[in-house]
């Protein structure tokens, strides 16, 4: 039982970084339609997780699995799973409301992911971007310290109090995605590595 609560802690610090984008798609800045928009947004990836938190006690949390990402630019579905492929929990993202739904049938909800990842967490972790960090973009919230690399690909940048990194870019967006965020009472560092 331990160990699934840690798991689920574990998964909710995955949810911060995967499931904090915003729950609505971003607006154009010339008000053209909301179709092209959502188009722009669409993205279908899948790949592998690794997720590790060292609190200031030294207790070192960590978990790894997989994860499977269908965004249509208005409905966002996130299966994560175990490093043998089993769906551990579902998250739904819809315009104005997060769900998150665990295989022995609870439910989670809220307005918004962020919300629903203090729910679950216990503890607020604003995070804002990683529909647009798929993408290979930074969104609209304050960016620090961006670099691009030799094609002016967007490499590395600092946003709402995460230190990102992104490479292995293919025609969608970056395959490989290192999170880091530094606070008073822990560390917490998300790889993403997309396989298709």
């Amino acid at each position: 039982m331990l160990k699934q609560r840690l798991w689920y802690r574990a998964a909710a610090l995955t949810l911060l970084a995967v499931l904090s984008a915003c729950a609505t798609p971003p607006q154009s800045k010339d008000g053209s339609g909301a179709e092209a928009d959502q188009a722009s947004s669409a993205l279908s990836r899948s790949g592998r997780f690794a997720v590790s938190v060292t609190h200031s006690s030294s207790q070192v949390e960590a978990v790894q699995g997989g994860f499977s990402w269908r965004d249509d630019g208005r409905k966002l579905m996130l299966d994560l799973s175990n490093p043998l492929g089993n769906t551990l929990a579902r998250v739904w993202v819809l315009p104005g409301q997060a769900i998150l739904e665990r295989t022995d049938g609870s439910q989670e909800h809220a307005t918004h992911p962020d919300a629903l990842v203090e729910q679950v967490l216990g503890s607020p972790v604003p995070v804002a971007g990683l529909r647009d960090w798929l993408h290979g973009r930074t969104g609209s919230a304050p960016v620090q310290s961006e670099r691009r690399d030799d094609q002016q690909k967007l490499s590395s940048f600092e946003q709402s109090g995460w230190r990102v990194t992104l490479s292995r870019y293919d025609e969608q967006g970056p395959r490989l995605l290192q999170l880091n965020r530094h606070e008073a009472n822990r560390s917490i560092s998300v790889r993403l590595v997309v396989d298709q």
